[in-house]
């Protein structure tokens, strides 16, 4: 039925808990009885000894303390008695404005930026989680890693294989369209020639053009045949001559390979600062390489072969994942365990995610702290007033019964002292 309050078993709430200030309840009623008794009983004997004032005294404060603490109590959650009194019923009757009172407290003490900010700068979280991953006996006792594993698979599985290689194959696709890769190819030869990485490609660079020219042999004869005169072709003398040619070139590749001061060595690593500079700072080469690589992500036998490699590495997740009962062992264990490890050990990095997570939750806060606030004040207004008052006098029913009893000994002890006062001055 439309505007009909919703209770909170109906919202998926957790059942109401044992009434546990029942004992408690009984108790302060057990005293205000007994307070009455005492009171009617000692007003007989008040002339038998003077002491049994004091008593009369004491119960007569005790009782109305305690009626008067009764009264307040109930009030907050009934009318005391069904009598329409006001001001009583207080929680059932406010539920609304209460709603909007707890929504607004939320979020000016815990969902504005500078509060989340405040809190999250104070939290290791990074360092948290790194020790709790990388503890062998914590992760080995909880679910973390098998509900990981779990749902690892499912999403593998479920997915069709082809669809999601093609959609990451597309999102990866796009990110490098977006990168610029001319300059990072730059920055990343100065670096190498910096440390003397470069070295090593020179070596393999000179053993490759060794490898191509032993594979073409008979390609550089027939260019030295075809480029030779008349004369020489008839001598015999062009074969010769192509095989001085190709002894050269081994010959040169050999004194290259050994020699790592050999002058054509300076003019590799001479030709790869030229070409780190032009990645970086040439326009036209930059986008000679741009195009290229645009040419690149659109052949069909890059699609083709990332698809392959995109399916081994689905296969080879899900079989480490179900080998190792998706805890504590293989694949994805480790690299859990090896996540925890950086992220206890390395500040930096834990400087670094819990940055992130601070950024995250404020933009969260900023965002969509209004929304989360409503949705309180909606979700209590939508409450059934009934059920919403048994929950909060469940919770906190048992404290306010201490008041109870602690009103009825401390309007006990004012009357006494208020008894002893009059009977000093009169």
């Amino acid at each position: 039925m439309a505007g009909k309050p919703e209770t909170l078993s109906s919202l998926g709430a957790a059942p109401l808990p044992p009434d546990r200030a029942r004992v408690m309840r009984r108790t302060a009623t057990g005293m205000l009885v007994l307070m009455a008794a005492i009171f009617i009983a000692s007003g007989r004997w008040l002339d038998l000894h003077p002491a049994w004032g004091y008593v009369h005294a004491f119960a007569e404060a005790a009782m109305v303390g305690g009626l008067a603490d009764w009264f307040a109590v109930t009030a907050l959650f009934r009318r005391p008695l069904g009598l329409p009194i006001p001001h009583t019923a207080i929680i059932p009757e406010n539920k609304d404005r209460i709603a909007d009172t707890m929504a607004g407290f939320l979020r000016e003490n815990f969902l504005t930026p500078q509060v989340v900010a405040r809190r999250m700068g104070a939290m290791n979280l990074a360092g948290a989680v790194g020790s709790y991953l990388a503890d062998p006996k914590a992760m080995q006792d909880s679910r973390v890693r098998v509900g990981a594993g779990e749902l690892a698979v499912e999403v593998l599985e479920s997915l069709d294989p082809e669809r999601l290689g093609t959609q990451v194959r597309a999102g990866l696709a796009a990110q490098i369209e977006k990168l610029e890769v001319a300059p990072l190819i730059g920055g990343m030869l100065d670096a190498m020639i910096e440390d003397g990485r470069h070295k090593l490609i020179i070596d393999k660079i000179i053993r490759w053009a060794g490898l191509v020219l032993e594979d073409n042999e008979q390609m550089v004869r027939d260019m030295v045949h075809k480029r030779a005169n008349a004369v020489l072709r008839f001598t015999g003398l062009d074969e010769r001559l192509a095989n001085s040619v190709i002894d050269g070139l081994y010959k040169l590749l050999a004194e290259v390979l050994v020699d790592p001061e050999h002058p054509l060595r300076d003019k590799i690593e001479e030709g790869l600062h030229e070409l780190a500079r032009g990645m970086r700072e040439d326009p036209e080469m930059q986008a000679r390489v741009e195009r290229m690589k645009v040419e690149l992500l659109k052949n069909p036998a890059i699609a083709d072969w990332w698809q392959a490699v995109w399916e081994r590495i689905r296969a080879r997740l899900i079989k480490s994942i179900r080998e190792s009962g998706g805890a504590g062992k293989g694949y994805l264990g480790e690299t859990l365990a090896e996540l925890g490890g950086a992220l206890r050990d390395d500040l930096r990095l834990q400087q670094q995610v819990n940055r992130f997570a601070r950024r995250t939750a404020v933009g969260v806060a900023q965002r969509y702290g209004d929304q989360i606030v409503q949705l309180v004040s909606e979700t209590v207004r939508r409450w059934d007033a009934t059920t919403l008052t048994d929950r909060v006098e469940s919770a906190v029913g048992r404290d306010l019964q201490f008041i109870r009893i602690n009103g009825t000994l401390v309007g006990g002890l004012v009357g006494l002292t208020i008894h002893f006062m009059s009977e000093m001055l009169g």
